[in-house]
C-alpha cells in the first residue's frame, strides 16, 4: 500500500507539470473506492493551482473546489502527453493543456473525489480526523508522549491509526519501531517519555530517508513508471526468517489486527 513517502514522491513528480494546468476533459472506467461526486464536463474548463498532501491524500487545488486522490492498497499515478489509451486498470484520466494525468489502480481501492473546498463535509469526513504530519514541526516528542499515555492499545496499532500522527503506515511503522528498539507490542501508554522521543527521532529517519529514495516499491507503485528503492535498505519489514542485521537473530513476523509486524526479538527488547 503507497504510503506518506510514497505520496509525497508522487507529488513532487507530478506537481510542476500539473499546476497551472486547465482541465479539457475527464475521464472515468470503473467505479473506484468513492464515486467522484461530480459530473465529469462540471470539471472542464478549471484550472489546477496547487497540488498538495495531507497524509495519504492528494489536494488538487483548482480555482473551484478541488480534487482529493487517494492511491488505495495499489495506485498509481501518470501524467503525460501521449499516453496510450486507457487499459484494464486504468480508473481515471485527467485530460490537460499539459498532459493527462491518469490513475491506474488494479485492486480499485484508490479514488478521486471532488469536493467545494476543505471545509466541505465530504473532504472533512475524509481529513477531518487526521493527526499532525511527523515531517513538520507540529510533531513535537514532548506532545508526541503525552498522546500516547492515554492509549492502551499496542504502539503499531496506535501509530497505523494516524490520528496521533498521520501517514506512519505499516513499512514504516515497523523500521520505525526497530531504530527505536521497542516491540510492535508494547502498549502505547508503557513507552517512556526518552522512548517515546526516541520513537519521535526514529519515525523521521525512516521517513527522510525513505522520501530520498523515492519510496518503496514491493509490488505496484510507480510514478511514471518509476519505482522506489527503500526496500532494499529495509530492517524489518517484509524479512521474516532472515537474520536481523544488527544481531543475526532471525526476525520474527506476527499479526495484529489485519497487517504483519516484523520485529527482531533481540534488539527491540521492550
Amino acid at each position: 500500500m503507497p504510503e506518506l513517502p510514497e505520496v509525497e514522491v508522487t507529488r513532487l513528480r507530478i506537481a510542476d507539470r500539473l499546476v497551472g494546468a486547465r482541465i479539457a476533459a475527464v475521464w472515468t472506467g470503473q467505479p473506484l473506492r468513492w464515486p467522484l461526486g461530480v459530473a465529469p464536463q462540471a470539471l472542464v474548463g478549471r484550472q489546477v493551482r496547487a497540488v498538495r498532501r495531507r497524509g495519504k491524500y492528494l489536494l488538487v487545488d483548482l480555482d473551484e473546489g478541488l480534487l482529493l486522490l487517494h492511491l488505495g492498497m495499489s495506485g498509481s499515478l501518470t501524467m503525460g502527453e501521449a499516453l496510450p489509451p486507457p487499459g484494464r486498470h486504468d480508473h481515471v484520466d485527467l485530460h490537460t493543456d499539459r498532459g493527462t494525468l491518469r490513475l491506474h489502480d488494479p485492486r480499485r481501492f484508490g479514488a478521486v473525489v471532488y469536493a467545494r473546498g476543505e471545509d466541505d463535509a465530504l473532504a472533512q469526513r475524509l481529513l477531518g480526523g487526521l493527526g499532525v504530519e511527523p515531517l513538520e514541526p507540529a510533531f513535537d516528542p514532548i506532545r508526541f508522549h503525552a498522546a500516547l499515555r492515554g492509549r492502551r492499545a499496542p504502539i503499531k496499532t496506535v501509530l497505523l491509526a494516524g490520528d496521533i500522527v498521520v501517514g506512519v503506515g505499516n513499512i514504516y511503522a515497523s523500521e520505525a519501531l526497530f531504530l527505536a528498539g521497542i516491540r510492535p507490542t508494547t502498549p502505547a501508554m508503557r513507552l517512556s517519555r526518552p522512548r517515546a522521543a526516541r520513537l519521535h527521532a526514529a519515525i523521521r529517519q525512516v521517513l527522510q530517508r525513505a522520501l530520498a529514495v523515492g519510496g518503496s516499491t514491493l509490488r505496484d507503485f510507480r510514478v511514471d513508471g518509476q519505482g522506489g528503492y527503500f526496500q532494499l535498505e529495509m530492517w524489518v519489514y517484509d524479512r521474516a526468517g532472515q537474520p536481523c542485521r544488527v544481531c543475526g537473530t532471525p526476525i520474527r513476523m506476527i499479526r495484529q489486527g489485519q497487517r504483519s509486524s516484523y520485529y527482531c526479538p533481540r534488539c527491540q527488547t521492550y
